[in-house]
């Protein structure tokens, strides 16, 4: 993919403040007292403050390291250093500490692992709901390279949400995804949903696609059986990344969350600041008519 938008600025809409409440600030001091680490602060997700204010907060598992080099993300890459297996526990605590009523955890691939990191996953799982007993949970996977026994580990450990994203179109996820496959993808949802779990999958924009591509990427989702779908900007995380090829503008979210919710959708969250946790509390009720 070519740098041909090299430069192009951030328009207005992109442009946010931190807020200043009483909630933000309390999040923010209890996750630096305690040491804590999630996404949203790690990630300088834009819309912290309005999932804490929700009881929502997102954490990552597996480490730091990751063994795929996705040309959008800022996740470290590399040898991933051995599993602690004592950050189940410490996720759960966590959990507890922010008084979290719905709980967002994702990991780092792991295709160092026999396992991909399934086991670890479960152990995560069921200390969340050991310790939390009243926090629901979206778990977002990666792929696990296709093998759904694994994925059936995370199913039977059942967590509210199974969410597992395809990132960006067909045409694209060569020179984007690192070794993932977009038709694995569309098969890790569809046993998802089959199993009778909420599946819910994510796109970005901005990286070339074009508007059919995108349509015809939310038709594969819902043929499949996703129940949800977000959809935000693509942001360069670093020179070193792939560059934003375009800022699709506010009208063209709201129309693909229109045609989303034609298709049948149960939630769309379609913005430019939109990304995969955005509003996750609401979507345990995806099953729900």
């Amino acid at each position: 993919m070519e740098n041909t938008k090299k430069g192009i600025s951030k328009p207005d809409w992109l442009k946010i403040k931190l807020p200043n409440t009483n909630e933000y600030s309390w999040m923010n001091k209890t996750i630096r007292d305690h040491e804590l680490h999630t996404i949203c602060t790690s990630g300088k997700c834009p819309n912290a403050a309005e999932c804490w204010g929700a009881g929502t907060a997102t954490f990552m598992i597996l480490g730091d390291i990751c063994t795929r080099a996705c040309k959008f993300c800022n996740v470290k890459t590399g040898r991933p250093e051995a599993v602690d297996y004592k950050e189940p526990l410490r996720i759960a605590r966590s959990i507890k500490i922010m008084k979290l009523r719905h709980a967002v955890i994702t990991s780092v691939d792991r295709d160092d692992l026999p396992d991909g990191g399934a086991g670890i996953w479960v152990e995560t799982i069921k200390m969340v709901k050991k310790i939390n007993p009243e926090t629901t949970m979206e778990v977002l996977i990666g792929d696990f390279q296709g093998m759904t026994n694994l994925v059936q580990m995370v199913i039977d450990a059942q967590p509210e949400v199974i969410s597992h994203n395809v990132e960006t179109v067909r045409r694209l996820t060569p020179q984007i995804r690192s070794r993932a496959k977009y038709d694995v993808s569309l098969d890790v949802l569809k046993y998802i949903a089959d199993a009778g779990c909420i599946a819910k999958s994510g796109l970005m924009l901005g990286l070339g696609e074009t508007q059919e591509e995108v349509l015809e990427t939310m038709k594969d989702l819902r043929n499949v059986g996703v129940r949800v779908l977000t959809i935000g900007q693509y942001l360069q995380p670093s020179p070193k990344h792939l560059p934003v090829q375009e800022y699709i503008k506010p009208a063209q979210f709201r129309f693909y969350k229109e045609e989303g919710l034609k298709m049948g959708f149960k939630y769309v969250e379609s913005g430019p600041l939109v990304r995969s946790s955005y509003h996750a509390e609401r979507h345990i009720n995806a099953l729900k008519d």
